[in-house]
């Protein structure tokens, strides 16, 4: 399984990974992106059909904002 959350401190709003991985990735009123599922928190795993599009966001993302995991992420990361 992975986990994907975004680092919101470097995310620079150019709006790749809500394009091409809209129902993992959308934006607040400020652009800056979030994971839809969870808030932003990375504990719920990316579905299997969605693997791909999320490697494709993960990969085309500049700022290397989009992280991933195979485990849950904790609060404090």
């Amino acid at each position: 399984m992975h986990y994907t959350k975004i680092n919101r401190e470097i995310c620079i709003a150019c709006g790749l990974c809500q394009i091409i991985a809209p129902t993992l990735y959308e934006y607040d009123e400020n652009g800056i992106a979030y994971t839809v599922r969870d808030g932003n928190q990375g504990v719920i795993p990316v579905e299997k059909e969605e693997m791909d599009l999320f490697k494709k966001a993960y990969t085309s993302c500049p700022t290397g904002a989009i992280l991933r995991s195979t485990q849950p992420f904790s609060e404090k990361e």
